[in-house]
């Protein structure tokens, strides 16, 4: 016995140095980014500055060199593997599994074992939204190197323009003795727009030869990063979001499924590219708009032929473009003969629109929402030759592609309010005009002291970490933990006996009661339903607040993705466009911080600040004209009950109506049990 044991320990010591022999070689290669992330955090929070910077700018290197070395190796193996359709099956499925192999090799070549690099969604959201960058500027701040915090500080705030604090930094950056204008830079910037960008500006100085050389730049580091947007399509794609639990493919469904989303991946480089960093709008016919600028600078500068061949890669976007064809009529007039368009550009709008063509047909059989339409977004009703391309202070206008969207609160009748509040006990605090805006209200005594200490004691016992939030602790800061419940969870537990019934109906009428007062106030002409419910707290996380500098809830519109740069609120998915009116009733106020603001659309001016209290509620339409957030819960925990409502019937909330259910089921038994008039001494 004691020899199988000592056998045992000898094996399970031999199998942890192999371990951290192999853990050991793939750290030679390429520390997992995530990792390095995770001990930069935990540096944070120790306030060990000297390595946050350490591993955060490793974790972003890290990152970066991973992003290459898949461009590269994928490209590499593509070149040598190429699948050819039109060959037999086995020769086809030969190149699959070659180029696969030569995947790997490659890879793990350069940066180790690839399990070791496997990230969470999260993680990868996190460097999307250049998370990083805010533990630097507050690490290089702290450690008075305010030249790098300003340059780490502009990157974040790029990604992220509705952050108030942030800007509040690079303002008294700015001011710092020290800093020059160089400093603030975008770490991040994406080349192809970075030079487009400075070549309007020249454009629009008139230093023409100076924009043309911008221009062609441009236009060779967009095809450069077409290339690599393409190249990174390639890998494993996830079924997760489309309709498969009935679905069994057999193999060569299977596999038509998958190219037919890796082919769906690379038509949206289109839209990625045209992107800036923390929007999910494209800027408006972008690439086209290189030749736009390309053939009137050319014209310009007296390069007639130059700018016909521009004129003409134009039309490839915008087939029959009125002021352009008259553009290309008179440049062929000049000349005197025919000039074709840019052959790069004529290989890309063929590849793009057979892309088009074979993605109508795959995606109705994989279920993926295909838009049919323009996807360069021509304004259209351009003027003559002279005619300036639509550019202003370096940055284009840009609008979802398939069309402009509205962005006025969707509200059929005409906006009014000061309708009667239907219960004495609420006082009107503030209307919109002491609220500084439209469609805002702020009332007092919504329900009593002994209803909030109920809700919140129901809130202790129901609320569950990161309910309403997909399932995330901290959907928007990881200093506060957030809790929720719904209605129809509350009437669950109530029904099981798990909650006092009592409190569960009280959710469920108080939730009512609001939707009333704000369909009544608002003088709506048709009914306000229920499209969420929610009871919600927020808790400060202990020994994470002396360096905040976050929201508790970034500045946003309900209905719309708001644009702060742009001034404009895009009524498009993922915003939930149907919500038209939205409440917050507080429970309590014995916590620090937490205030609801309401803002401009800049995301950074504030028109009115709310303090939570008991029995507080505020409401206001659900639209752009609405920008809101909460301020960081910095001690203690605050209570609320979140609802929004819609105008359309079809967007009611499924869980509401499936609460009215359980009253119903309820009001029923308690009749039939009175019917029955049953004693319960005569039960025992």
């Amino acid at each position: 016995m004691d020899v199988n044991f000592s056998i045992s320990i000898f094996f399970a010591g031999i199998f942890a140095v192999l371990q951290t022999i192999l853990l050991c070689s793939a750290y030679a290669f390429l520390e997992p980014y995530d990792l390095l992330y995770d001990n930069g955090v935990e540096a944070f929070y120790s306030s060990d500055y000297t390595n946050v910077v350490s591993y955060m700018e490793r974790a972003l290197s890290s990152y970066s060199e991973l992003r290459r070395t898949k461009v590269r190796c994928r490209l590499h193996c593509k070149d040598q593997h190429p699948l050819d359709v039109s060959s037999s099956d086995l020769r086809f499925f030969d190149a699959v599994l070659h180029r696969a192999s030569c995947l790997n090799e490659c890879i793990e070549s350069v940066v180790g074992s690839q399990s070791m690099h496997r990230v969470s969604e999260d993680v990868i959201q996190d460097f999307h939204r250049r998370i990083p960058y805010n533990y630097l500027q507050l690490a290089y701040n702290k450690l008075k190197q305010p030249d790098k915090a300003a340059a780490a500080a502009h990157t974040y705030f790029q990604a992220n323009p509705e952050h108030v604090e942030m800007s509040h930094n690079l303002e008294q950056y700015k001011a710092l003795e020290g800093v020059l204008e160089e400093h603030f830079i975008d770490r991040e910037a994406r080349p192809h727009q970075k030079v487009f960008t400075a070549g309007v500006k020249l454009y629009d100085r008139g230093e023409y030869e100076e924009a043309i050389e911008h221009f062609k730049e441009a236009l060779a580091e967009y095809y450069k990063a077409d290339v690599e947007c393409r190249a990174l399509c390639e890998g494993p794609q996830n079924f997760d979001e489309h309709e498969h639990l009935n679905y069994r493919p057999a193999l060569y469904e299977l596999i038509s499924d998958h190219f037919t989303l890796v082919l769906h991946c690379e038509h949206e480089c289109v839209r990625d590219l045209a992107t800036r960093p923390g929007r999910l709008s494209p800027m408006e016919n972008y690439l086209p708009l290189h030749y736009d600028y390309l053939q009137f600078a050319y014209f310009k500068v007296d390069k007639i032929w130059e700018a016909m061949e521009c004129a003409q890669s134009y039309l490839l976007f915008h087939e029959g473009e009125e002021f352009m064809t008259e553009n290309v009529d008179y440049y062929r007039e000049v000349l005197g003969y025919d000039v074709k368009p840019e052959e790069q550009a004529e290989r890309y709008i063929k590849r793009h629109r057979q892309e088009r063509d074979l993605l109508r047909v795959g995606s109705e059989n994989l279920g993926i929402e295909y838009t049919e339409g323009n996807y360069w977004s021509s304004s259209g009703g351009r003027e003559d030759v002279n005619r300036i391309p639509s550019g202003t202070d370096g940055w284009m206008e840009y609008v979802p592609i398939s069309e402009k969207k509205n962005v006025t609160v969707n509200v059929v009748q005409e906006l009014r309010e000061g309708g009667p509040l239907l219960y004495e006990s609420i006082r009107l605090v503030q209307n919109s005009e002491a609220l500084n805006g439209t469609q805002r209200v702020l009332f007092d005594d919504v329900i009593s002291e002994d209803e909030c200490s109920e809700l919140k004691h129901l809130a202790e016992a129901v609320t569950m970490a990161g309910d309403g939030y997909r399932g995330k602790m901290s959907p928007h800061t990881p200093n506060e933990k957030f809790e929720g419940a719904t209605v129809l969870k509350t009437l669950q537990y109530g029904y099981e006996g798990r909650i006092p019934l009592k409190s569960a109906r009280m959710f469920y009428d108080i939730s009512e009661k609001a939707r009333r007062v704000i369909e009544s106030y608002f003088i709506l002409n048709s009914t306000l339903h229920f499209s969420y419910t929610h009871l919600v707290c927020r808790t400060a996380i202990t020994g994470q607040q002396d360096l905040r500098n976050d929201l508790s809830h970034p500045i946003h519109a309900d209905n719309c993705l708001l644009d702060p740069e742009a001034n404009e609120c895009w009524k498009e998915p993922p915003a939930y466009t149907y919500r038209d009116y939205s409440a917050l009733l507080y429970l309590n106020g014995d916590f620090e911080g937490g205030e609801f603001i309401f803002t401009e659309m800049d995301a950074k001016t504030v028109t009115a600040s709310v303090k939570p209290k008991c029995g507080r509620m505020v409401g206001f339409s659900s639209g752009g004209e609405n920008p809101h957030g909460v301020r960081a819960v910095t001690r203690g925990q605050r209570c609320a009950v979140a609802l929004w409502f819609t105008l359309d019937p079809l967007f009611r909330e499924l869980e509401r109506l499936q609460a009215d259910e359980v009253m119903e089921s309820l009001y029923n038994r308690q009749q039939w049990d009175h019917e029955l008039n049953i004693n319960p001494k005569d039960e025992l």
